[in-house]
Parts: structure tokens; C-alpha cells; sequence
């Protein structure tokens, strides 16, 4: 259990965190007692937090609008999570803020107790980013866009399909969500009256907020499996239905959430819905796996297996090539 002191520091933090905790939840948080929490937060409003608290099943505690809390407080996890975060970012995938994390970092460091400045320098010496060469997401229209998502505000934007075409949209943003090297918006199209994703990096110029709207539930109750759902297979030229002869749940270990939406068939097979720009890439996927499977749809990825199976087999036999094997 920590020192008196320690707990109410890691009380101020939580409640920095979020405003509002039932007393089960902010007990298991800090391990003490419900009686020990209770002394912990008349030790707060004794030093001047406005701490409500509520009885009942439902019960809990909560900081007053307004309140003013100290200097933002991190305990060890959490400012080397920090330092991670920011150590990383330069590298990310989205733009303007690779010199704000470099001095954020600076200052972060200069007030860290000597143990965590030890590990984040660790840390900061042994992590190389991969160098990110793909498109990128405007920090300012990120933050735009979370904040109309928070606020439940409308927005305007013109936005670049996959083909190129333009078009202008509104929509009322739900949620935002990284998924692999990109991020998409799951958003609820206005005027095709119903949900759509929209990659960030296509969104042309500032979007414009507008009217607040009435928070819709998400599409099958989960806005990432949706937009992972939508991203595997929407708009690709090549759609496949490919039956594997494994459980649903070890072949989503095997692949990206990206990669296509997987159903269970029984508790020995499952089916994998998914697609890709060419059937080389939509290959590449089932290759990966190393589990067994049978193409129930197209014809023509049939037909690619074969060709390339060909291929690495005469690679594996150490054949020489000669003209134009192997171009297929």
C-alpha cells in the first residue's frame, strides 16, 4: 500500500484522468479499503478540492466543475509512457508535431525524479523509429476532428476517394481510430444517410464544424470493428471468401485487424471475408497465416494460387530461369 502522501498525489492524478469514480473502482485503483479512501478524500477537501461524493449501489466520487487541480501529475507508468509517446511521435503518422514532442520531451526529463530519468534515457537511446515515408494526418485537423467528435458537432470537409474523385461530405463524427499506419473517422453520412470511414489523410483543407447532433450507437456496438471491417473489404476490386480449417480466434492472431472481417464457422473452421487491390496482395494475406484453406470465392484467386504456387516451386528447386519463367 503507499504512504499517505502517495495515495492522495495518485488520488489527484486519477481524478485528472477523469472527474468522476465510483469508491469500488478508485479503492482497487489505489488498494485500500473503502473506510481508508473515505479518510483519503476528507484529507482532500480538507486541503481545499471540492471532492462530491454520492451512497448507494451507484455511489462515488467526484471532482467539482471548475476545480482547479496542481500541476498535471504522473506517477513512474505513466511518465514513461509519456516519454515512449513522445520519443516515437516524430516518426508517426501525423505531421507538425515531431519538434513539439523533441522539446516536450526536453522539459519532461529535466523534472523527473533521478530513477525515471534514468529509464527514460535508457529508453530514449535504445529506441530507433522506423522512418515513416507514407501520407501523413495535419496534427491541427486531427485535433479538430477529436474535438467535434468529443462535442458532437457536425462537420463539413471535402474529401478525395480512393479513385480520386472529390466530393463535399458532412457528417456527424463518432469516433477516430488508428488502425495500422492510418487513421480513420467512423462517421454517420448525412446525406447518404448512413455510416461511412473516412481516411484522415484524404480529408482535403480544414474541415468546418457546424450544429451539434444526437450521438448514434455504434454500427454492430464497436466503431473499430467496424472500421477494421471496412477498410478489408470496401472499395477494393478484388473481394474474397476464403474458408480456413482453424478456429476463428487462432487465425485472428495471425492476421492484422485490417487484413478482413473473420466469422466462425464451427470450433474447427471459420471464414475470412476480405480483399485487396490486386489478387497478389489478397495472396500474400492467406500466405501469411500458415494455416490451412480452401478459396470458396473468386474463381480467378484459384487460379493466381496456382500460378504462383508454380512459382516458388521451381525457386525451392533451385531451377535457373530462363527468358521471361516466372512473369506471369
Amino acid at each position: 500500500m503507499l504512504e499517505t502522501s502517495a495515495r492522495l498525489l495518485r488520488l489527484l492524478s486519477l481524478f485528472q484522468a477523469q472527474r468522476y469514480w465510483s469508491g469500488a473502482d478508485l479503492a482497487e485503483r489505489l488498494e485500500v479499503t473503502a473506510r481508508t479512501l473515505r479518510r483519503d478524500v476528507d484529507k482532500l477537501r480538507s486541503l481545499g478540492y471540492p471532492v462530491n461524493s454520492a451512497s448507494g449501489t451507484a455511489g462515488g466520487y467526484q471532482l467539482a466543475a471548475g476545480a482547479t487541480l496542481p500541476p498535471l501529475l504522473l506517477d513512474d507508468e505513466e511518465a514513461v509512457a509519456v516519454a515512449v509517446g513522445l520519443r516515437t511521435a516524430a516518426s508517426g503518422t501525423v505531421s507538425g508535431i515531431a519538434e513539439a514532442s523533441v522539446r516536450a520531451l526536453t522539459k519532461m526529463q529535466q523534472v523527473l525524479p533521478e530513477r525515471l530519468r534514468r529509464r527514460v534515457t535508457a529508453l530514449h537511446a535504445s529506441i530507433e523509429p522506423l522512418a515513416y515515408t507514407g501520407p501523413v494526418v495535419d496534427a491541427e485537423v486531427l485535433a479538430l476532428i477529436a474535438g467535434a467528435c468529443r462535442d458532437c458537432e457536425k462537420l463539413r470537409f471535402r474529401y478525395q476517394a480512393r479513385d480520386g474523385a472529390a466530393s463535399h461530405r458532412e457528417v456527424e463524427p463518432h469516433r477516430l481510430v488508428h488502425l495500422g499506419r492510418r487513421w480513420y473517422l467512423a462517421a454517420w453520412d448525412l446525406e447518404r444517410n448512413n455510416w461511412r470511414t473516412f481516411r484522415l489523410d484524404r480529408i482535403q483543407a480544414r474541415p468546418a464544424a457546424g450544429q451539434r447532433f444526437t450521438p448514434r450507437a455504434a454500427p454492430d456496438g464497436d466503431f473499430a470493428a467496424y472500421v477494421a471491417r471496412s477498410v478489408s473489404t470496401a472499395g477494393y476490386e478484388y473481394q474474397a471468401v476464403v474458408l480456413f480449417h482453424a478456429p476463428a480466434e487462432k487465425l485472428a492472431e495471425r492476421l492484422p485487424a485490417a487484413a478482413g472481417k473473420i466469422d466462425a464457422v464451427d470450433e474447427h473452421t471459420c471464414l475470412l471475408r476480405t480483399g485487396g487491390t490486386s489478387l497478389d496482395m489478397v495472396s500474400m494475406y492467406l500466405a501469411w497465416t500458415g494455416l490451412e484453406f480452401e478459396v470458396r470465392d473468386p474463381p480467378e484467386l484459384v487460379e493466381r494460387l496456382r500460378v504462383l504456387a508454380d512459382r516458388f516451386r521451381r525457386a525451392a528447386g533451385g531451377n535457373n530461369f530462363r527468358g521471361n519463367r516466372g512473369l506471369e
